[in-house]
């Protein structure tokens, strides 16, 4: 169901709240930013107080940017400095989670507990780790977060800087993969409509400029590809390289543009004893299955899972035999 016709979900939960704090998952990309600064003016238009809350350390170059050139701008918190912004009454506080609905992929779980009143936006599958205790907006069908969060803005007619439309349409064209995935009419029309805005796509390019040793690094996965069935591609990174999630994710999507690939896994170290793997669907090949059978999560078209203290050939038989399994 489309959020706007959930407005009334949202207005509740908006109405009766003083002090509003949004929180979108690690490693933020610029749909969880885009969607969390395009809520941000949203609840302004409406005299409310509000905060992001942003622990990440490190950032991609996309978001390293927005948050530079919007340095004093916005209300941004750390998760550990968050009593001394709460409401007295707790009735008063509420948590709005942003481009995603998992306990483990949010800025801070400690944040989780200390506001009561949640509501989460999000255009990814529900799940087992699905944060409990909180109301709902969830879209499958729309291309990202920003998306849902530009039809808000053009609901309720709130008036924004072409800039915040730049931002939000880098997320549209950041989660679509140049509108290559999970696009539908209603995606080109908010574009269209940010575009009306005032958003540059010149200025969407500039965001979504890549590191040159990064796309380097990332092209050395692409060295020694895998296929299942002719259709299920499969990468690996060397023990020794450390990747970005965001990393393992881009290089997921480019697999997609090979014939035949319906889906595709990248596996990588993430952490210093952690290996990650990043997956992307076409929509015809089922990844969330086989990634809950590995103890990750994510819908139709893309997820991911993690490991601790396990090896990549071990991850990669894990995964393997999830692949075989689901195709029995």
């Amino acid at each position: 169901m489309s959020i706007i016709k959930e407005r009334k979900k949202w207005n509740k939960a908006v109405h009766g709240a003083k002090n509003i704090f949004l929180m979108a998952h690690k490693d933020l990309d610029l749909d969880a930013l885009g969607s969390s600064i395009g809520m941000y003016l949203i609840l302004k238009r409406r005299k409310k107080k509000c905060f992001l809350i942003i622990d990440d350390k490190e950032h991609e170059p996309g978001v390293e940017k927005v948050l530079r050139e919007l340095d004093g701008c916005i209300s941004i918190v750390k998760s550990e400095n968050i009593d001394e912004y709460l409401h007295p009454n707790k009735k008063n506080n509420l948590l709005i989670i942003l481009d995603t609905n998992k306990t483990e992929l949010v800025q801070s779980t400690e944040v989780l507990n200390k506001i009561d009143k949640k509501l989460i936006i999000d255009h990814h599958e529900l799940g087992k780790t699905t944060i409990e205790n909180a109301e709902i907006i969830n879209d499958t069908k729309v291309s990202s977060t920003c998306e849902m969060i530009a039809n808000l803005i053009e609901y309720y007619d709130v008036e924004i800087d072409s800039y915040y439309a730049t931002i939000l349409l880098s997320g549209i064209v950041l989660d679509t993969n140049n509108y290559t995935l999970n696009t539908t009419a209603e995606t080109f029309y908010v574009s269209y409509y940010l575009a009306s805005l005032g958003a540059s796509a010149k200025k969407v390019q500039y965001l979504l400029k890549q590191d040159i040793k990064e796309y380097t690094e990332r092209q050395k996965l692409m060295s020694d590809i895998e296929t299942i069935d002719g259709k299920i591609a499969i990468t690996k990174a060397t023990p020794s390289t450390k990747y970005r999630r965001e990393d393992l994710a881009k290089v997921a999507d480019t697999l997609l543009f090979f014939n035949n690939i319906e889906a595709s896994f990248v596996i990588g170290r993430i952490g210093k004893d952690t290996i990650g793997i990043s997956a992307r669907s076409l929509g015809n090949y089922d990844i969330m299955k086989v990634l809950e059978k590995l103890g990750g999560g994510g819908d139709a078209f893309n997820g991911a899972a993690k490991f601790e203290n396990k090896t990549i050939s071990k991850v990669e038989q894990e995964l393997k035999k999830a692949i075989k399994e689901e195709g029995e």
